[in-house]
């Protein structure tokens, strides 16, 4: 069965794609979810292979359609498919490709879900009738988004609500958009609010611009002319980062510097750069990415893409390998931006030398398989400036880098070369390297202290271990990720990091090599006065059970040496983001253990991992007036939080007596695996966590939840707890919106959680109990031992029941009225009930809906009857 979204550009179509996809009771139906964006000029060949590697297949490279489609048959064949295809321009995508080697081998039940601008996609795809059409909003939803843009903490919504009349013309030139709204709301925002500008908003005569195509966005046009000629730039440059791959902020104001677009101080180049980050996301020409902490990840909606790419034609090209016109264009036009996305595997890759033409080239971005000849080379390029190259595996292309004269930026991540040639320190206007992801990189060239311009480098996740003497005379470096912490004789490569004053983000491994706090001390991380985000990491002695593995036991010595060194890394109060992986020491360093002495007044954000040997958490930090995120994670010696942790009174206040509120705008706070934790102490009157809204503790003992925690954490909306062994009841948190248990074996009650809207229960046999949650909408259970429904389900009144059962228990719900169940689920407006046994990835469902009564199965009879599974009724075909 085809499901259809259509819809214009900008109305939301992906995003409600997305939720449908990334749901996990949707997910848990299905054998195979995969997503495909498709191309406006897709590549047949290319559509085939991805799809065939998505789906755990081996397309070995081939280029026939006829022997790529049995291939794909072959990896999906019995399997329960949910496929999107989003951004679908036409239904030669599915009809002429992937139809034929998918609809008669997919397991019945599986369903494709395109997303679309044009009704005739829909059709030619035969999606079931009626589409779903994504409806404009109304004037008065489009004001609510327009003023959510622009009120604030410092701005007057009255204020605002007096230019409604203006604000309502505007968003009817928004023509009910959402993305059109977003955007006029991230251009407003910048204004003061007064008539007058928005008036000049208003009547703009960009509103009826012609000749731009029909795709495009006058509202996004209007928020681009209104951007200062520097961030227009920026803004234009973020375009070309393809889709697919990810780009964090840092590289991305690399970028930015190394083009030349960011002016002012030299001393302020990234933190200008930020700004202009941060201004693309306050206007929704980018937007954050949930998944990544303090929107270091953005994306771009295709719409603001689309546009971006339109008024930058003339000087650059992105484009995917494969596509029927690259080489035309390439051959018919010189750019000055060129970025390239390839898939295809090593045998057709894209070919060095059809770029060779593009001799005025200023930036090459290419993620994936290059083909390169012995005789390519990057001589070709003599203007380039920035190269950002990403999982490509031919290793000649390092052999030429000194010939780019004036290149600022070399990102060779994801790539296989080990070394970097010699002759790199001839290349005096670089600026960023990042060899991110390059497992087969060993060392560092020793002409690279010669490098004097460099403000940023990035060894994560290689194999280097050493880097050159003299490297402390890099003193324009801000960035450094991967640093190798080693000792060679009298010299330890951690004091090469001390003359390096203008450090804002520093990462150091191998920290377990230092021998002596004096080497850690040479660092000078205290006195690094614009150091804003540290790491610090050991090699983990942790196992997969979290606990120490044998042949990794330490000493005692040992410990006190790490403790030494850690003591002698105490970074400077500016400091916003502090991670520690690693650690073996039997105490956290001095500098996170006294309220009196931790310097971190600035720190935002801790992330402890792998604490190996740790008997209490940090008790310095919870009067930290802007710490916002805490997680935990592999802490095995911990038994016990006590009172330290919160220190509800300061110790040095003038006043004694006087209350101190602990964590005061903690948001998020994750415990994991602290696999020995027994006991939480935290007396109700202690307060503490005021703003805290999502907690979540997995994998330890913890017998019973602090008192503290129910009576003060009042704005905890989002609780988990998952594989905590010893729980045996949970109530009265008065704020709770959402909670998830899972495989807690003790937990018997869970009551008087009066807000409560969605409850999920994950393996957790014992309970018994579930009451005073009068405003649960959704009950989720999940448990393929349990063997009748819960005594508890006579008293809810939840109006979506979600299970996830045995076969056996399936079939008695499945009777409806004439079962021994139907007294305790028949109540429940909407159920749905799902079952699998053994191997087979078939699925039996129930759907049940109380009003108008209906009640759907695919359980036969004869299995209701004799438990066996002769047959089943389908009520569902993949069309």
């Amino acid at each position: 069965m085809v499901v259809a979204i259509v819809g214009v550009g900008g109305i939301g179509k992906t995003t409600l794609a997305q939720k449908v996809f990334n749901d996990e009771t949707v997910k848990a139906e299905f054998d195979n979810t995969i997503w495909l964006s498709i191309n406006q000029d897709f590549d047949r060949v290319e559509l085939l292979r991805t799809i065939i590697t998505l789906a755990g297949g081996i397309h070995g490279g081939e280029k026939a359609l006829a022997v790529l489609q049995p291939i794909l048959s072959t990896a999906l064949t019995g399997k329960k498919l949910l496929l999107v295809l989003d951004d679908v321009w036409s239904h030669g995508a599915w009809g002429d490709i992937l139809e034929i080697p998918l609809a008669n081998v997919v397991a019945q039940g599986s369903r494709v879900l395109v997303t679309t601008r044009d009704e005739r996609v829909a059709r030619g795809m035969k999606a079931v009738l009626p589409y779903h059409h994504i409806d404009k909003l109304g004037e008065e939803d489009a004001w609510l988004l327009l003023k959510k843009q622009i009120v604030s903490s410092e701005i007057n919504e009255h204020e605002v609500d007096t230019l409604k009349d203006i604000g309502l013309k505007i968003i009817a030139k928004c023509d009910g958009l959402p993305l059109a709204v977003k955007v006029m709301g991230g251009l407003l925002c910048q204004k003061d609010n007064k008539r007058r500008d928005w008036e000049m908003v208003l009547d703009d005569s960009i509103w009826s611009v012609s000749g731009m195509p029909e795709v495009l966005n006058h509202a996004v046009h209007l928020s681009y002319e209104d951007l200062p000629s520097c961030i227009k730039q920026c803004f234009l440059c973020y375009s070309l980062l393809p889709k697919t791959a990810l780009f964090g902020r840092d590289d991305i104001i690399g970028m930015w510097i190394s083009e030349g677009f960011l002016h002012g101080p030299s001393d302020d180049l990234e933190e200008l750069g930020s700004k202009y980050y941060k201004e693309l996301i306050l206007r929704n020409l980018i937007e954050p990415n949930a998944q990544y902490l303090d929107q270091c990840v953005c994306n771009m909606h295709d719409v603001v893409r689309s546009f971006a790419q339109f008024v930058a034609r003339d000087e650059a090209l992105t484009a995917l390998s494969g596509e029927t016109n690259i080489d035309s264009k390439l051959s018919a036009h010189k750019f000055l931006r060129l970025s390239l996305e390839s898939k295809a595997s090593e045998s057709d890759g894209l070919d060095w030398s059809s770029l060779e033409a593009q001799k005025t080239l200023r930036t090459l971005i290419s993620v994936g398989h290059i083909n390169m000849k012995s005789s390519d080379s990057l001589v070709h390029f003599p203007c380039l400036r920035t190269l950002h190259i990403d999982s490509a595996h031919d290793v000649r292309l390092v052999e030429s880098l000194h010939e780019f004269k004036h290149l600022r930026y070399l990102s060779l991540q994801n790539s296989d070369i080990s070394c970097l040639p010699d002759s790199i320190g001839k290349m005096k206007f670089l600026q960023y390297i990042n060899l991110r992801g390059c497992q087969q990189f060993v060392e560092l060239p020793h002409s690279i202290v010669k490098l004097w311009k460099l403000r940023y480098l990035n060894f994560n996740k290689t194999s280097i271990s050493g880097i050159p003497r003299g490297f402390c005379d890099l003193t324009n470096l801000r960035i450094i990720h991967g640093f190798p912490a080693r000792i060679d004789g009298e010299w330890c490569s951690v004091e090469e990091l001390g003359p390096l004053y203008r450090l804002k983000h520093v990462g150091i491994q191998g920290l377990e090599n230092l021998t002596t706090s004096s080497s850690a001390a040479k660092a000078k991380l205290g006195e690094k006065v614009h150091l804003t985000n540290l790491d610090l990491t050991c090699s983990s002695i942790l196992g997969d059970n979290g606990l120490i593995r044998e042949e990794d036991m330490v000493s005692e010595e040992e410990q006190q040496r790490i403790e030494k060194v850690f003591d002698e890394l105490c970074p400077p109060p500016r400091l916003e983001y502090l991670a520690i992986e690693g650690y073996f020491g039997r105490w956290l360093p001095w500098w996170m253990m006294s309220s009196s002495a931790v310097p971190l007044k600035s720190l935002r954000t801790l992330m402890i991992d792998d604490l190996a040997c740790c008997t209490q958490l940090p008790d310095g930090l919870c009067q930290l007036p802007y710490l916002e995120f805490i997680q935990i994670n592999r802490a095995p010696a911990i038994k016990r939080v006590g009172p330290d942790f919160l220190q509800s009174y300061h110790q040095h206040s003038p006043r004694p007596s006087q209350v101190v509120i602990a964590f005061p705008r903690l948001h998020v706070m994750n415990l994991a695996g602290m696999v020995e934790w027994e006991e939480w102490e935290w007396e109700e009157q202690v307060q503490a966590f005021p703003v805290l809204q999502n907690l979540a503790l997995i994998s330890c003992k913890l017998r019973r939840l602090p008192p503290g925690l129910a009576y003060q954490a009042r704005a905890l909306n989002v609780l988990s707890i998952q594989q905590v062994q010893g729980l045996s009841s949970l109530e009265n948190f008065g704020s709770l919106v959402e909670l998830e248990v899972a495989g807690g074996l003790d937990l018997e009650r869970i009551t008087n959680l009066p807000r409560l809207k969605k409850l999920t229960i994950k393996n957790c046999s014992k309970v018994k109990l579930l009451e005073g949650v009068p405003a649960l909408q959704t009950l989720v259970l999940v448990d393929l031992d349990m063997e009748t429904l819960p005594e508890y389900m006579r008293g809810i009144n939840a109006r979506h029941l979600e299970l996830y059962c045995s076969l056996a228990l399936l079939a008695s719900i499945a009777a409806g009225q004439s079962g021994p169940l139907w007294d305790k689920f028949s109540h429940v407006e909407h159920v749905k009930a799902y079952a699998q046994e053994g191997d087979t990835p078939r699925k039996w469902f129930v759907l049940y809906t109380a009003n108008p009564y209906n009640l759907e199965t695919n359980v036969s009879r004869s299995f209701m009857s004799r438990g066996t599974l002769s047959s089943f009724e389908d009520t569902q075909r993949f069309e």
